[in-house]
């Protein structure tokens, strides 16, 4: 079907939760979704962050209806409490899993539980926080995960044998490691929602190339400077505003005609309107995706509750 992103369906009554909701590409998001009528759970870091993303929404739609919690993706405990935030609500129609660190440190850097900054924020983090809200998820009919991903998987390999960066680290490979993680655990994740049969679909998206300097100004949130927006007018046939770039994570959380498995992007690879594409094949793969699964696991102590899909 033909897609508009401009003209959602009606969310009311629907709530999604964003991580990374306060700013970037997650703000859009989380402003596009609560335009529509949904009530929108922002997670952060950052409290005065949160505060006035939640305020430039509601300058945007004076019905939105936001809130906040705190969370850490680099700190599994602050997950955990995210997580038991999230169960006391009565539904969650979709997680969005949009946080991550892009640029973790020309050194090696590691998250408070020891894992290497990059993979532990964007996936392991993101698996722990899906797996501890999955009874809430499979409470609520027709429900949906979104991971995102990145454009960027399709330009380098992904070496499961080295996902912590510990043998080689350069900044630019453990983001693209880390990413290739959270979009084999999409579609692995997928795979055993089928096996155990919840009415519970995952839905990965990347965003292709966002730029503030494209994207609309937001007081508090997003204000580019001059030279932001001369940039982003010299990139405009590679690059599109943020805003834009929500839209493929939009779709797969609310298009009533996606399928768990796919995955959405911009059309044109790093700019357009959103529409099912091909994923690396190393990330679709059944073998990586159980491999990495088990590895997350023993890596976050955390027993995921769902069964190997069958071979």
């Amino acid at each position: 079907m033909s897609w508009n992103p401009d003209a959602l369906p009606d969310l009311s009554g629907r709530t999604f939760a964003v991580t990374g909701g306060n700013a970037g590409i997650g703000y859009f998001i989380s402003e596009q979704l609560a335009a529509a009528g949904a009530h929108v759970v922002i997670l952060g870091r950052s409290p005065e962050r949160m505060r006035s993303a939640a305020d430039s929404i509601r300058r945007q739609t004076a019905t939105a209806d936001v809130t906040t919690v705190p969370l850490d993706l680099a700190d599994l405990e602050s997950v955990q409490s995210a997580a038991a935030e999230l169960a006391g609500m009565n539904r969650l129609d979709a997680l969005i899993h949009n946080a991550g660190i892009s640029q973790p440190g020309k050194e090696r850097r590691l998250t408070r539980q020891g894992f290497e900054l990059a993979v532990g924020t964007n996936h392991l983090g993101h698996f722990v926080l899906t797996a501890l809200t999955l009874p809430l998820l499979s409470g609520t009919p027709g429900s949906r995960v979104v991971p995102i991903g990145s454009i960027m998987t399709k330009r380098s390999a992904f070496d499961l044998d080295d996902l912590q960066s510990e043998r080689s680290y350069q900044q630019k490979r453990a983001y693209t490691q880390s990413k290739h993680a959270v979009q084999t655990f999409g579609f692995e994740l997928d795979r055993r929602l089928r096996e155990a049969a919840f009415d519970v679909r995952c839905v990965v998206a990347h965003p292709g190339l966002g730029l503030d300097g494209a994207s609309p100004q937001r007081e508090g949130v997003n204000e580019p400077s001059p030279a932001a927006r001369v940039g982003a007018r010299l990139l405009a046939p590679m690059a599109q505003g943020k805003h834009r770039s929500a839209w493929a994570a939009v779709r797969a959380a609310v298009d009533p005609d996606a399928v768990g498995g796919q995955y959405y992007g911009p059309a044109r690879g790093g700019v357009g309107g959103p529409v099912p594409g091909r994923a690396p094949t190393a990330d679709t793969d059944p073998q990586t995706g159980a491999r990495l699964w088990t590895l997350s696991q023993e890596l976050t102590g955390i027993a995921f509750p769902l069964p190997a899909a069958s071979a």
